[in-house]
């Protein structure tokens, strides 16, 4: 795709302004949607098939609809911009350099649904997020797109910014709610959902940064036409195969982020559902693997979305980067924040890291999780040191097969399912550490 959507504020200067955000037609998509009926933009959204940009990929327009249509107490939007998956970097782009867009879709989603107030729950380390955003909210309070009878509609809107306190479970949605009423961030048992009882036992709707930021976009220029700016779909209408047209993959554009072993790291703007191979081969994306000592070096494994997510193979990443073909390849999407890692790399290490994480950020709620992830912790260490036995391999299987499915939230799944991938896919190198008495990679 050549038009930015997503990503249009690059090289703009000031663009965080909300003169900037003007400029490049910041602000229009509002005034169209306060003349509309309230229902046809929750439709024009459906139409669009905008699913859930913070991982689970449930469709947008769908989860508004679960929002009840009248209601004795007030109604909430919640913004999760806590972004706290270790290799994902993309929403923090949204805040910094282009917040009015973020704000923008605030309002147009909570005039949708008649809500109250707006919470922008921002991870506490993003200092820089919060000041970017806080300063483009007052700037919409001034120029009255925020407070008083918006638009003559005599509809009152207020968005409220809340810093979190750094702990990863809070990317959790009812987590996050829990902390943001000045509670634990510990994960609720569901149901009921947040849409039926959700922040201050009021119904609540729950929606990641770079979602939100969709939805002046689908507003201003159509449902369908935001379905047809993936891959799958302009792939479908060159072989006119009606059954890719109707893939369920999830429309528009796609922020995606790159990092690790590859020439060009970074966050772009990709149409959903391009192939992971292309997003690290193409010479407009990740520009194939680094170079050292004048060689080139080969993938040896890509995490495609988050620390959470079973990692592929070099074979594997022919995907198309959307949720449904990650799905069938049976890993996940994510937070499309890819990890690609060269030959040289310890995958014993590497599962080793992430137990480590998971373990220091169990909000220690369930059992399983919490003994799980630091007996999980102390298994790879000891094999990742020298100290393991053979038996510990199939201890590993063991333990995710104890955690998975049995905890209040996916926070035990994610462990077990990452660290499962890592010993399926490399056992060899897994036994080769214990049978050789520690690692044969080097450190840097």
């Amino acid at each position: 795709m050549v038009e930015p959507i997503l990503v249009d504020m690059v090289g703009v200067a000031s663009s965080w302004t909300l003169e900037s955000y003007k400029a490049r037609g910041g602000y229009t998509a509002i005034k169209k949607a306060l003349s509309m009926d309230r229902e046809a933009i929750i439709e024009e959204v459906k139409k669009a098939n905008l699913r859930g940009r913070g991982g689970a990929g449930f469709p947008c327009g769908v989860k508004w609809g679960f929002l009840p249509k009248q209601s004795e107490v007030p109604k909430y939007l919640v913004i999760n911009a806590d972004e706290g998956e270790p290799g994902t970097f993309k929403d923090r782009l949204l805040m910094d350099f282009d917040p009015h867009k973020m704000v923008e879709g605030c309002i147009i989603a909570s005039y949708a649904m008649g809500m109250k107030a707006t919470y922008i729950f921002i991870r506490g380390e993003l200092f820089f997020s919060i000041k970017r955003v806080e300063q483009a909210i007052r700037e919409a309070y001034a120029a009255g797109y925020l407070g008083k009878n918006i638009g003559g509609t005599g509809w009152d809107h207020d968005i409220y910014v809340h810093p979190g306190a750094g702990a990863y479970i809070c990317g959790e949605e009812t987590a996050l709610i829990e902390s943001l009423e000045g509670k634990a961030g510990q994960p609720r048992l569901k149901p009921p959902f947040p849409a039926v009882v959700g922040v201050f036992s009021c119904p609540t709707i729950v929606n990641n940064v770079e979602t939100i930021a969709c939805v002046p976009a689908i507003i201003n220029r159509g449902g369908d036409w935001w379905f047809q700016q993936s891959h799958w779909y302009q792939l479908g209408v060159a072989k006119g195969d009606e059954a890719l047209k109707a893939h369920r993959g999830g429309g528009g554009p796609k922020m995606v982020g790159l990092s690790g072993h590859v020439k060009n790291p970074g966050i772009f703007e990709v149409p959903h559902g391009m192939s992971l191979k292309e997003l690290i081969y193409s010479d407009l994306y990740g520009g194939g693997m680094r170079v050292v000592g004048g060689v080139e070096r080969k993938v040896k494994a890509v995490i495609p979305g988050g620390a959470s997510c079973p990692v592929l193979l070099a074979d594997e990443i022919d995907v198309g980067m959307d949720f449904d073909s990650m799905a069938a390849a049976q890993t996940m999407l994510g937070t499309a924040c890819a990890t690609v890692m060269d030959e040289q790399t310890c995958m014993v290490r590497v599962a080793s890291n992430l137990a480590h994480f998971f373990h220091h950020e169990s909000c220690g709620q369930c059992t399983p999780c919490r003994e799980g992830t630091g007996w999980a912790t102390k298994v790879l260490d000891d094999i990742e040191e020298g100290r393991g036995l053979i038996e510990d391999v199939e201890l590993l299987f063991d333990i995710c097969d104890n955690v998975e499915g049995n905890t209040i939230c996916p926070f035990g799944d994610a462990l077990a399912m990452s660290v499962r991938s890592y010993v399926t896919k490399f056992q060899d190198e897994f036994r080769a550490h214990v049978e050789q008495g520690g690692c044969m990679f080097p450190r840097w």
